[in-house]
């Protein structure tokens, strides 16, 4: 708190500052200065998005200000020597008629940060380049020190200055958090963020956006500084940090995550011991102490969070492993002997293992859900593939899978409430599963099928009614089948209406649909005559008189050797 006093600005009021301006005191470059003089956290993160740091492109971003910087001394004329010898020079308050100097000062700033931050990744692999990593640090350092003394003319306006302040304050704390000076980091970067929320309150929302993020950016960073000057409650803060926002960024996360570890590994080495239902099982493996610590950290957040449910799945599966090769010595020891009652390293192994289990549980029901939530939208884009009941299908599969491995774990099967719990989760998950089947027959149009699923659903939902009153407590952290039963009647009643369009222009009043067990649709359909092809038979043919054609038949004449030749020389008829 006393660095926060420390630290207060007081925005000076900009009206006045304009005032001046106009007066004459500052001049007309000094106006058109404070006109075009974009905001310094805008061009820094405009440049960075651009240039590489929205993929941790570091290397990348440093070729950039190298070459904004050629491009800038160039255009200003702003020679550092020949091609034959180098001559320093430095931006004075002389020059400052033009912004693009300041902007000189800002990028030789960003090329010294951008470069250490390359540098950090490198140093995983290679501890000697941190020496290095430190002497960029510091020369952004002193970049960004010059950068504040530039801003003090007169020349530059108000809100410039604070910028300029904020800026230094900032690469001024990297440098002592490298060094792990964590008094002078944590004073540093309390007096950044006062600077940033000054700012964000003295403009539009539009505005403070910016200022917001980089306030968000560096809280990590004081609440670990915090913790190692001796605030235990910093390490809370901490864990919420990482639970909501993934922890902070840059090298913070590296060392947010070894700070968390290390605090575990702390409280480990006091854990002796864990209680599962009634019994208290000692715990001697140091991978399943840290597990199972970090679990009570995870447990508010894992169905926000499915990253952390992700992880939290894979360590639980590294434990399980570590505990299993145990388990199976002191099995080959007690070989033979009497094993009535189930060894502790036995009934951990059941323990984590139901975390395992249980967790998948509950990541398949988080991903349900978001999927019941887009199946119900409506479908705007019909080239693209939106979710179908299908997927959940295979969701609830998971599940039910899941909850069979549950039933059987050693140790459990004479707990007959545990047996009864998951006996009664499996009824949820079943009758979720059977109406999205029902879904999928509705999209293909088979309404028997589908409304047979829908009976099974409302079987099922009525047996987890009956079953839940003694199980309040088991009904939490499932879905609300009251919600299903109604859902599943609507879908009924429209399944029954479906067959009506088929007669939709005939009214017929039907006795039988008004009792218990109407009769929507006859089954096998009854016979209709049709049109069939007709075929043809020549009856009066028989009784039809012709009339005579003996005139017009041909008569043949006599024969004869006379009538031979009286024909062949013309004579005759």
């Amino acid at each position: 708190m006393a660095a926060e006093q420390q630290n207060e600005v007081k925005i000076p009021q900009m009206e006045e500052n304009k005032k001046n301006s106009i007066d004459g005191s500052l001049g007309l470059e000094s106006i058109l200065t404070v006109k075009s003089l974009v905001i310094i956290l805008q061009i820094i993160k405009d440049s960075q998005q651009q240039h590489g740091l929205r993929h941790g492109d570091y290397q990348r971003y440093r070729g950039y200000c190298s070459r904004r910087l050629r491009r800038l001394r160039k255009t200003l004329g702003f020679k550092m020597g020949n091609r034959h010898k180098f001559t320093g020079k430095k931006v004075t308050v002389e020059l400052l008629s033009d912004n693009r100097h300041l902007l000189l000062v800002l990028m030789e700033a960003e090329r010294a940060w951008s470069y250490a931050m390359q540098l950090k990744q490198e140093a995983n692999t290679e501890p000697r380049k941190r020496f290095h990593l430190l002497a960029r640090l510091r020369k952004a350092a002193k970049h960004g020190e010059q950068l504040e003394k530039l801003c003090e003319s007169p020349r530059v306006d108000a809100k410039t200055k604070l910028e300029a302040q904020a800026y230094t304050a900032y690469l001024n704390g990297m440098v002592q958090f490298e060094l792990q000076e964590w008094k002078s980091a944590m004073e540093a970067f309390n007096k950044c963020k006062t600077i940033y929320e000054k700012l964000a309150s003295a403009f539009t929302e539009e505005q403070a956006v910016l200022y917001h993020q980089r306030v968000e950016e560096i809280s990590p960073n004081i609440r670990y500084c915090a913790y190692n000057i001796g605030d235990q409650n910093a390490i809370n803060d901490l864990m919420q940090m990482r639970l909501s926002a993934g922890g902070g960024g840059g090298m913070m996360a590296e060392k947010l995550e070894a700070l968390i570890t290390q605090t575990r590994a702390k409280q480990a080495a006091v854990m002796s011991e864990v209680e599962w239902r009634g019994r208290t099982v000692p715990v001697r493996i140091d991978k399943a102490r840290i597990f199972l610590l970090g679990l009570a950290d995870n447990e508010a957040a894992i169905i926000q969070v499915y990253k952390l449910t992700h992880s939290q799945f894979f360590l639980c599966v590294g434990c399980v492993f570590c505990v299993l090769p145990k388990q199976k010595q002191r099995e080959r020891a007690a070989e033979g002997a009497d094993s009535g009652k189930v060894s502790n390293l036995q009934y951990l192994h059941s323990y984590l293992t139901y975390i395992k289990l249980w967790t998948v549980v509950r990541r398949n029901e988080s991903m349900a859900h978001a999927l019941q939530a887009k199946l119900k939208e409506p479908q705007t884009d019909e080239n693209k593939r939106g979710p179908r009941p299908q997927d959940l299908i295979r969701l609830y599969d998971i599940i039910l899978q899941s909850l069979a491995e549950l039933s059987s774990l050693q140790g459990l099967e004479e707990d007959h409430t545990f047996q009864k719990e998951v006996a009664l989760k499996t009824l949820v998950y079943k009758a979720y599963r059977c109406f999205y089947i029902a879904q999928s027959y509705v999209l293909v149009k088979k309404w028997s099928e589908a409304l047979v699923l829908y009976e099974r659903v409302l079987k099922y939902t009525r047996e987890v009614q009956s079953k839940a009153k003694s199980f309040n407590n088991s009904l939490k952290d499932l879905p609300d089948v009251q919600e299903l039963i109604a859902e599943v009647s609507a879908e009924k009643y429209s399944l029954q209406a479906a067959p009506l369009s088929d007669r939709l222009d005939h009214f017929r009043l039907d006795p039988t649909l008004l009792s218990k067990q109407p009769n929507l649709v006859q089954f096998p359909p009854d016979f209709q005559p049709i049109p069939c092809k007709p075929l043809f038979f020549d009856l009066a043919l028989n009784h039809v008189a012709f009339p005579p054609l003996d005139d017009k038949v041909e008569q043949k004449g006599k024969g004869g050797i006379t009538g031979y030749f009286r024909g062949f020389f013309g004579f005759g008829s």
